[in-house]
């Protein structure tokens, strides 16, 4: 699948919102997962997305939050901090009728990490690239109960970033480039 002909917008690329056009603002670092990279992810997370609950850290676009949503996430929860993306966020989840299941989070994710006593089967970590946020994150997630035993763990980076490190009961199950991304679903161990 192609990129949407309108710039700032993204395509759900399946579920039951498959082909609905979500458009988000200029931000500085928001840059929306890609069709392709997306595609593979949710093929990875197949067995695992129908009834999950999913935190995305780094909202941005939405577009993978949405995306869970739309393959039958029970509960995604998604955290941006930029005001404006934050409130272009509230719009597309009306647009997509998602009130029920998508809760939005208007703050800082390590601070809100600090605070939320959730677990989540599904997290998805995509930070603006190159701002040193991924392993701050990482490391808090591993100091935490947060992820759930069995939990997948998708990290997407700027292909030139050294890979973080993960914790000892993190296990890499799949890695793949595309273009000047390095993305990764990892696996978290009891």
């Amino acid at each position: 699948m192609g990129r949407p002909a309108v710039s700032n917008s993204v395509r759900i690329i399946g579920g039951e919102h498959r082909g609905r056009v979500l458009r988000f603002p200029d931000a500085a670092g928001l840059r929306p997962t890609a069709d392709r990279v997306r595609e593979t992810l949710f093929n990875w997370l197949q067995p695992q997305i129908r009834g999950a609950h999913c935190l995305d850290l780094f909202a941005g676009s939405g577009v993978l939050g949405f995306e869970a949503a739309s393959r039958g996430a029970a509960r995604v929860v998604m955290v941006e901090d930029a005001r404006k993306v934050y409130d272009s966020l509230v719009r597309n989840r009306a647009l997509l009728k998602l009130e029920e299941r998508v809760e939005l989070v208007n703050r800082d994710a390590l601070k809100w990490l600090g605070s939320c006593d959730e677990r989540f089967d599904i997290l998805f970590l995509d930070p603006p690239f190159n701002r040193g946020l991924l392993q701050p994150v990482i490391d808090r997630l591993a100091a935490s109960a947060q992820p759930v035993p069995g939990a997948r763990v998708y990290i997407e980076q700027d292909l030139h970033e050294e890979p973080p490190g993960l914790p000892a009961n993190w296990t890499m199950l799949r890695e793949k480039v595309a273009g000047q991304v390095r993305y990764c679903l990892v696996g978290v161990e009891a």
